[in-house]
């Protein structure tokens, strides 16, 4: 559940918090935010920034169901468009996976798995996410094995494996490993669903 932070005496919104979450990683990453370094960008206080979000790791949170919020509108655009299923996966591949080794939304994954394990809300939230990303890429799969263009298989298991590889791929990619990079981890993620997922 979103917190609310609304604009009142000049104070920023939890929208306008959270962009400058997703900025500052970017810039930084996630090792230099402090709440004192992000409540100078905001021109307020870290124990004001942690009086609405309660701790850090809810703030991580946040801005990640933040960014997650934008790309499930786009997921939903990209549904709906009139293109050939084959061409749909592409895209939603490439939604996706990473810009890069600076890529804010998963330097925020990354980081929250590793606090997922003792912490139930957190993982419950992490699922949730998850979900959205796994019901739509079996919608899409769904109706692709409608139009024929995808031969009848498992919809929901040939999406939880696919997701399973772009996680490891964006992984290495946010890590910065040697040979991955995006356009290497998109190649490899379209090589997987072509294996993943059978033709007529």
């Amino acid at each position: 559940m979103a917190v609310a932070v609304r604009e009142r005496g000049g104070r920023p919104s939890a929208e306008r918090i959270l962009e400058e979450v997703m900025a500052a990683v970017a810039e930084h990453g996630l090792a230099e935010l402090t709440m004192a370094s992000l409540g100078r960008r905001l021109g307020m206080s870290g124990g004001h920034i942690l009086y609405y979000f309660g701790s850090k790791d809810r703030i991580f949170l946040e801005a990640l169901r933040h960014s997650e919020g934008l790309l499930a509108d786009e997921r939903r655009a990209l549904l709906a468009r009139r293109t050939p299923a084959e061409r749909k996966l592409e895209q939603f591949l490439e939604l996706y996976l990473p810009r890069g080794p600076r890529d804010p939304r998963w330097m925020l994954w990354i980081e929250l798995w590793a606090r997922t394990p003792g912490d139930a809300s957190l993982r419950e939230a992490q699922d949730d996410l998850d979900a959205g990303w796994h019901d739509d890429l079996t919608t899409l799969l769904a109706r692709g094995v409608r139009q024929g263009r995808f031969a009848e298989h498992d919809q929901a298991a040939a999406a939880g494996r696919l997701l399973a590889l772009l996680d490891g791929l964006s992984t290495r990619v946010v890590l910065g490993l040697r040979g991955a990079d995006a356009a290497t981890a998109l190649s490899e993620a379209k090589a997987a669903a072509r294996s993943l997922i059978p033709r007529p």
